[in-house]
């Protein structure tokens, strides 16, 4: 899949063989490229044809005559064609000429004539990618009445001015529209799954708990927004519906988890809302809070209960204890830093320093060399309010290639955040490293030092700084050392 600046380059270079005499169909090298290719190929063939005019030997192609900057040489590409490409017709529909604009919505609707269904299946992402144009909101609005049902002039032979009387023959069947949603729901364009789904609920077919099943199934954060809306806003008129409050609960989405949670106080579930404390997202567990006030009931205590059975504490347990636990809580979490799941450690240090309760050096050295990624790094950043204090020598032997790398990481930040003479050291040490990470770092920092200022500090001797210096030298580049 190119992305849309890959595509629209393509679509320029197209456009540059079609008007250097390139005889190969646009359509075909085009296809598949998305709505970008096509406007990047249409705003190009204008803009080669305006600044040299007459001079381009595919200027006479049909394709080329109906992206001209005359508006009439526009029109009468349009008339002279008997199939144009149907992504050209739909850049015309939008087009700046009311003429041009006319022209090209009659032929649009002789090309969705006999096939609606699948025409309309494949220019959706085109006409929602024009629907932002001065004149590009007609052909969405066209699309939305041909999927609600309503009169839609896509779906026939139109003329302005003149009642259209012959629609209905081949207009979509209700079955029609139910697969094309259908497929539009599915699509991997996000604009098409979001159009679909306003469609959809202005449509009213579906019930509370397909919706919710929407809701909670939905890749798209935004599409699953509209979804849920929808749901919650059934559930008000119609009373709770248990089917529809269990599908958004297993949603992926914390916002979907979240209001799922919300609709167990109108279900008379209050107390389930429990469950939902050691949620991974901190919205959904503040909701589960909030039910849980309304039903009076304490979140502290229950809250205080994950944390200390051994069978239900996990990372998120401690991170909404976090929430609400106050300095007197300390203890508990101090006694977190001993549990054989590495995640809970972290989280419990990090309670620990969002609550600003301090903890010995010594066991946060220690922790620098926890098996647990994660628990190092949450090591570093206690220590590193601290790190001016720290020795040096200690810090640096951990970035020693004898220890893992999350340890070395950690004792790096640590370094850097104590700064002086011991950083450097443990930089130029470290433009060797087989780590990529720490050399990349190892390597800005050298590049960016000011050596003269940490002479004039007197935090090193001259003779070892010009070893250094000269060290680095031999490694990078001397013209981009700052001396």
């Amino acid at each position: 899949m190119w992305s849309a600046a890959e595509n629209a380059s393509w679509g320029r270079t197209v456009a540059k063989e079609l008007l250097e005499g390139d005889a190969s169909p646009v359509a075909g090298r085009l296809l598949g490229n998305g709505p970008e290719a096509w406007i990047a190929f249409d705003e190009e063939v204008r803009r080669l044809q305006r600044s040299s005019p007459g001079r381009a030997a595919g200027g006479g192609r049909l394709e080329a005559r109906l992206c001209h900057p005359d508006g009439r040489i526009r029109a009468a590409a349009l008339a002279a064609w008997r199939l144009p490409p149907l992504e050209l017709v739909l850049i015309r529909c939008a087009d700046r000429v009311p003429q041009v604009r006319d022209r090209a919505r009659r032929v649009l609707g002789r090309l969705t004539a006999k096939y609606p269904a699948d025409v309309l299946t494949g220019i959706t992402p085109f006409v929602l990618r024009l629907g932002g144009r001065a004149h590009g909101t007609w052909a969405v609005e066209q699309l939305e009445a041909a999927l609600s049902g309503r009169h839609s002039l896509l779906a026939a032979w139109w003329r302005p001015g003149r009642p259209c009387t012959t629609w209905s023959w081949n207009a979509l069947t209700p079955q029609q529209r139910d697969r094309l949603l259908a497929r539009l729901r599915g699509s991997a364009d996000l604009a098409s799954r979001r159009f679909a789904a306003r469609v959809t609920l202005a449509r009213g077919r579906f019930g509370v708990r397909e919706t919710a099943r929407q809701a909670a199934a939905e890749p798209d954060p935004v599409t699953a927004s509209l979804w849920t809306g929808a749901a919650l806003a059934a559930m008000a008129a119609d009373g709770p519906d248990d089917g529809a409050v269990d599908a958004l609960l297993g949603s992926r989405f914390p916002a979907v988890r979240a209001a799922g949670v919300t609709a167990l106080r109108r279900a008379g579930r209050a107390a389930q809302a429990a469950d939902h404390l050691a949620d991974r997202s901190g919205r959904v567990r503040a909701c589960a809070r909030w039910v849980l006030r309304q039903d009076g009931r304490d979140p502290y205590a229950l809250h205080r209960e994950l944390v200390t059975d051994p069978e239900r504490v996990s990372r998120y347990a401690v991170a909404g204890f976090r929430e609400v636990a106050g300095p007197a809580d300390g203890p508990l979490l101090r006694g977190l830093l001993g549990h054989p799941d590495g995640a809970v450690r972290a989280a419990a240090l990090a309670a620990l320093r969002g609550l600003g309760i301090a903890v010995e050096d010594a066991a946060l050295l220690a922790l620098l060399e926890d098996t647990s990624a994660s628990v190092a790094r949450e090591a570093a950043l206690c220590l590193l309010p601290a790190a001016a204090g720290l020795d040096a020598a200690a810090l640096a032997d951990r970035t020693g290639p004898a220890w893992p790398p999350h340890t070395r990481r950690a004792a790096f930040r640590l370094l850097h955040g104590r700064g002086g003479s011991a950083e450097l050291r443990a930089c130029v040490a470290m433009l060797t490293d087989p780590d990529p990470d720490l050399n990349r770092r190892a390597r800005s920092r050298v590049l960016h030092w000011n050596w003269l200022s940490t002479l004039d500090e007197g935090e090193a001797h001259h003779a070892e700084l010009g070893a250094l210096l000269a060290r680095s030298a031999r490694l990078l580049d001397v013209r981009e050392l700052r001396l």
